[in-house]
Parts: structure tokens; C-alpha cells; sequence
């Protein structure tokens, strides 16, 4: 039952009811099971239900819950040794918020904070790119590209730079080219030159695209060619890895895929796997000592950020994910995800099918040989997920505009790493099925 006192993201009379989850499942009041092929939105790693995570949530709610700045708890230590411990180089200080916008918005506000204390206050713009998507904040949103939730508050964004996203078959640059030129990449360069250099605080981007262009990676050289264009003109990469973060792409961390050390990681969803909304920013202790070189505080902070609850839930559920070898076994069962996803090629209408771990999306055009996309009023991505919603499975809608900012269908695919083999060939049976039904349809 639907109460009237809720403000509702989208107006339905018939919202199922869930009572409970157990691993790969949700349970709905009326006894209806949904396997949760999207994890929520790409957050549950360790399924639902974990009894260890619950016992822990308790034994430390009878402790204390919550704490301030003036304090420090042993689960706050404890959780931050463990992430510096699993991040790449030295990124080794955490900085912990509730949500993926606030870790995005940190990353905006440390690095502008850094240049002040190093000498270049002129350092303020966030150079981004199209079809990207960094958090709902104001902040978040100005350093976002995805231009339909942009378009509504156009007014309260931040002037930032964008460039052109590295998407290999819709690319201005090499679309008509045999070979990448990773001219997307250059074009950073080209808009820090056209902008100012002594003006731009931060470069940002998602290491593998999340519900923007699921499971799109760029180029091999295309972070290793961002970092030295950073490098060269005293430019902070930031990485959101609020999606790829904790192991969802077959590796701790999305970037490391590519030989390319970020100077600022912000991180969110898979840190505490849905069981308690948590986030951290990482940062490389170079950023943290050039902060705190002249002082001994920095004006930043979230009521919540750090509480002794929240930290302490999302240490066990990365230990967890240690434990039972969890990142291996996201890697594994995504690399069958894929294998059991290819047939969908041979459908008129999907255009790719791609992904890194348990990060896998499919694509769809109205004319796959040219990749011409749908009219977005016909709502196919929409009508895919609704249908295997119908049969069970939860999967994605991906975010319209892939391809210029309006048209492009897509859809998600992001399951908890805990998947097992038969329940990867069930959601892959399922969209099979579904986008056969949207094959007929639309008359192919």
C-alpha cells in the first residue's frame, strides 16, 4: 500500500510493497520475488540480508551511534585504514560523507581548497564531460553531463567546462576513422588552453560509465593520456568511483584498469553495500599536506559524515567482501554475464552489448548498422525494463541521451557480486525474452 505522505520521484497507483531481502532477492508483501539484477542502483554487493552485517549493526548501535568532529571512534580508524589499504598509490586519506553526490561535491570543494593553499586561488572551474553523471547536488550537477536532469536547473549550475565523451561508436572525432586518435581525450588540453589553465581546479570522470552509458570503457591510453595533460598544466584528477568503487568492475577500483594514479577518488555506493548510507573521498596524501600547510583546519563537513553506526557496518561489509573473495568472484560471473549477454547481438535492435565485471549494459538503435538511434518518445529502454520487471528480474533503465545528450536507449545490468551461474543465465534469458517481445513490437 502507497502512503499519500511520501514525495514520490514518479506518480503510480501500484507500487509493490517489499518486506524483506535475502541474497540476490527482494520479496514483495503479496509473495512476489524479484531478483535484483540491478542491485538496487548499483550498490548491493554482498546480497541482502547478511546476518553477519546485521549482528554488527547491532553490537555497535548498543555501543554508540553517533559522534561529532571533536571525536574519533575505533570503526572511523578501523574503515579508513581499510579503503586507504585497498586504494591505488597513496591515495591514503578518507574523508567520509553519506552519499555519492556529497563525495563528489567534496572532491569539488578539496580541490579548490588545495589550490588556495598552494599558491593558485584563480583555480576554481571543474572541466567534466557530456553524458556523464556526478550527483544531484548543485555542485554534483554542474560537474554532471547527462542533460536531460540538467536541464531544469540550468539557472543554480556552476559555469564548468565539458568535453566530448569517449563513446567509440557515436565519437565526432573517429566515428568515420579506422582507428581511435583519442582526439576526445586531447580535446582536455585543448578547452584548458581555451579556458585559462591558471583558472581550472580539477578534471573529472567515471572510469567505466555507470547508468550514463553502462559498462562503456574508454580507450587504453585515454587515462594515462588525461593524467599527463593534468600533470602538465598543475590540474587534479578526480576519479568517481561511486558506481565501479569496492570491487564492481572485477577490481577494487574502476581506474585500475588503466596505469593512472589519481589525485582524488570519490566513492559511495558499494562501500556498505545498501546496508547503511555511507561514502568516503579519497585523497592522495600530496593534496592532504598541501591543505593542511599552512593551517590546521579545513571548513568542510556533513552532520553524519564518519558516525560510528555507518562506519562500523561498512567495515564488516568490506570485510565481507575480503573474506569470501568477493572482487574475484565480481569478475568471474561478469565475465558470464557477458558470454551469456552476446547473443543479444543478433537482435535488429541492440547495438552492443559491453561491460567490465558485474558493470554490464546493452545498447539499442533503431538502425544497428548506421547506430541511429530511437525516437526517445517511444520510451524503449523504458519498455524493456518494465517488461522484465514484469517477469521478475530488476534491471536498469539507462539514463536517456547517450548519444547527444537526448536520443540513445541503453539498459543496466549491475546484479550483487553474490550472483550464482543460474541466476546469471535467468536475467539473460529474460531481457533475451524481452527484447524479442520489443523486436515484434516495433515491426522488425
Amino acid at each position: 500500500m502507497t502512503s499519500d505522505r511520501i514525495f514520490h520521484r514518479v506518480i503510480t497507483d501500484n507500487w509493490p510493497q517489499i518486506s524483506h531481502g535475502k541474497d540476490c532477492y527482494l520479496y514483495a508483501e503479496d509473495g512476489r520475488a524479484y531478483l535484483d539484477a540491478c542491485a538496487g542502483v548499483h550498490v548491493v554487493s554482498i546480497g541482502h540480508g547478511v546476518p553477519e552485517i546485521a549482528e554488527v549493526m547491532q553490537e555497535q548501535a548498543n555501543k554508540v551511534s553517533f559522534t561529532y568532529a571533536r571525536f574519533l571512534t575505533q570503526p572511523q580508524i578501523d574503515l579508513a585504514d581499510k579503503i586507504a589499504a585497498i586504494a591505488p598509490g597513496d591515495l591514503n586519506r578518507v574523508f567520509f560523507i553519506s552519499g555519492g553526490s556529497e563525495a563528489t561535491e567534496s572532491a569539488l570543494k578539496i580541490a579548490r581548497k588545495y589550490h588556495i593553499e598552494t599558491g593558485n586561488p584563480k583555480k576554481y572551474k571543474v572541466i567534466t564531460r557530456w553524458q556523464s553523471w556526478h550527483g544531484n547536488t548543485i555542485g554534483a550537477l554542474s560537474m554532471s553531463g547527462r542533460s536531460t536532469w540538467r536541464e531544469d536547473y540550468v539557472p543554480y549550475l556552476l559555469d564548468f567546462p565539458h568535453i566530448t565523451f569517449p563513446h567509440p561508436d557515436h565519437c565526432p572525432y573517429c566515428q568515420d576513422r579506422p582507428t581511435c586518435t583519442l582526439s576526445c581525450a586531447e580535446e582536455l588540453e585543448r578547452v584548458i588552453k581555451q579556458e585559462g589553465s591558471e583558472s581550472i581546479a580539477a578534471f573529472i570522470a567515471e572510469p567505466i560509465s555507470g547508468t550514463s552509458c553502462c559498462g562503456l570503457m574508454p580507450p587504453p591510453d585515454y587515462f594515462p593520456t588525461i593524467r599527463a595533460i593534468c600533470d602538465r598544466y598543475n590540474i587534479l584528477m578526480i576519479i568517481d568511483e561511486v558506481v565501479t568503487g569496492y570491487g564492481r568492475t572485477g577490481l577494487n577500483f574502476g581506474i585500475e584498469h588503466w596505469d593512472a594514479i589519481p589525485d582524488i577518488i570519490a566513492t559511495g555506493k558499494g562501500l556498505a553495500s545498501g546496508y547503511t548510507p555511507i561514502a568516503a573521498t579519497l585523497v592522495r596524501d600530496e593534496i592532504y599536506d598541501g591543505i593542511y600547510k599552512k593551517q590546521n583546519h579545513y571548513v568542510h563537513g556533513h552532520t553524519y559524515g564518519g558516525n560510528p553506526l555507518s562506519c562500523a557496518i561498512a567495515l564488516a561489509v568490506q570485510n565481507y567482501i575480503q573474506d569470501h573473495d568477493l572482487v574475484t568472484r565480481c569478475a568471474q560471473m561478469g565475465d558470464l554475464m557477458l558470454e551469456k549477454m552476446q547473443p543479444l547481438m543478433d537482435s535488429p535492435i541492440v547495438s552492443a552489448v559491453r561491460g567490465k565485471g558485474l558493470l554490464t549494459g546493452v545498447e539499442f538503435a533503431k538502425d544497428k548498422a548506421t547506430g541511429t538511434p530511437f525516437d526517445p518518445a517511444q520510451g524503449v529502454s523504458a519498455a524493456i525494463v518494465n517488461r522484465a520487471f514484469a517477469k521478475g528480474v530488476l534491471i536498469m533503465p539507462g539514463s536517456p541521451g547517450l548519444i547527444d545528450g537526448v536520443s540513445g536507449d541503453h539498459i543496466a545490468i549491475s546484479p550483487p557480486f553474490t550472483i550464482s551461474e543460474e541466476q546469471v543465465e535467468e536475467v539473460a534469458q529474460v531481457i533475451a525474452q524481452v527484447v524479442g517481445e520489443m523486436e515484434r513490437e516495433l515491426g522488425y
